[in-house]
């Protein structure tokens, strides 16, 4: 007879953390991030919203990872986020020092502007990172529980800027409050643009089936149809007018209207038991299930510490980000700029190791 998965039986699955990472059990990060709405919803929105970024834009298509890859990415993609809101340190500024080399290769010369994009850019992380960071929020307080208090939300803002220290960015540019981050994308709208490319690249995201393992079997890929179209119409609600308009998506309020509330009770339902979460992210974010289920599981680290990744820099002898690499950067920067060569792999082969296999799916 199959056994029964319960907590307990999970539990004895994973082994600890070495310790709570940058955050741990009191953090809002922790609150927030663990909610059912991050695994799809929140993470779609982010990823689609930083294709209108030129740049970014960009990087990802002229790589075409996302396309011929599309499940490796996403699911490397989301390791790295569950790294950042839950990974012991090591591990996780490890991973962030390798990422620095990763982003060296997405250089090149942007078809829209006409300019230079450089994915190790301060300000190029800044916006995947405040994406990321502002639509986890945004979609836990539409779909979830509702906002946070005020000081529940100035904590939140103040460990976004502790976690952009595992990037490039200046956490001094980082926005800490509501009204910062609404005048950070405020002040971004006027740069905002939408190539054919990258209008390609949001719908085939937004069908949502990238957040599916390949091996996924055709009957339940079939019967997760309806949850699917459901929950692209979720990630349509939280984007505002504009941004709909540049998508050249046309929903109405009452789509709106029906579609969040079946949603916010929907992930109510799963976030109420602890087995049907962990099967849940499971299912749709295998990647990630490693790094998230001993807080999931509520599995006590090795050591109850935490620690900032400016101080895990220090410890485990890594430079910080926006100083890191400059060898291979510059490198990078010789073979395409000067040379007019294809930018090298060098950082991708080390990376699967941190963050996952870059292989893409063979299907029979």
């Amino acid at each position: 007879m199959p056994v029964i998965a319960t907590r307990k039986t999970l539990m004895k699955q994973f082994e600890p953390h070495a310790d709570y990472g940058f955050f741990g059990p009191d953090s809002v990060t922790w609150k927030v991030w663990i909610y059912p709405t991050s695994y799809i919803l929140g993470f779609a929105r982010s990823v689609t919203i930083e294709h209108l970024d030129p740049n970014l834009a960009a990087a990802v298509v002229q790589s075409g990872g996302v396309k011929y890859r599309p499940h490796t990415r996403y699911g490397r993609t989301l390791r790295y986020f569950g790294l950042v809101a839950f990974g012991a340190t090591e591990p996780t500024t490890r991973a962030a020092d390798v990422l620095v080399k990763v982003h060296s290769k997405a250089i090149g010369h942007d078809p829209v502007t006409g300019g230079e994009y450089d994915a190790n850019l301060p300000s190029s992380q800044l916006w995947i990172h405040m994406t990321a960071w502002h639509s986890i929020l945004y979609c836990y307080e539409k779909f979830g529980p509702g906002r946070l208090g005020a000081e529940e939300e100035a904590q939140y803002w103040e460990e976004c800027a502790r976690a952009a220290e595992l990037q490039t960015i200046d956490p001094a540019t980082v926005p800490r409050t509501r009204e910062e981050v609404i005048a950070y994308f405020e002040e971004w709208r006027p740069r905002l643009a939408v190539s054919e490319a990258a209008l390609d690249m949001v719908d085939f995201i937004l069908s949502l089936e990238v957040a599916l393992p390949p091996e996924t079997p055709a009957w339940r890929k079939l019967a997760l149809k309806p949850a699917l179209y459901v929950l692209r119409k979720g990630v349509i609600a939280t984007y505002p007018q504009y941004m709909r308009k540049m998508f050249d998506l046309r929903q109405g309020r009452i789509t709106d209207a029906i579609v969040i509330p079946t949603l916010r009770v929907s992930h109510w339902l799963f976030n109420k038991s602890t087995v049907v979460k962990f099967f849940f992210m499971n299912m749709i974010a295998p990647a990630a299930v490693e790094v998230a289920a001993p807080v999931i599981l509520g599995i006590p680290p090795v050591s109850p510490t935490t620690m900032t990744p400016r101080e895990a820099q220090a410890k485990y002898g890594y430079a910080v980000p926006n100083e890191a690499h400059r060898d291979i950067r510059d490198r990078q920067r010789d073979r395409v700029f000067n040379k007019h060569l294809e930018p090298s792999d060098d950082g991708l082969v080390e990376s699967q190791q941190h963050l996952g296999s870059m292989e893409a799916a063979i299907f029979a």
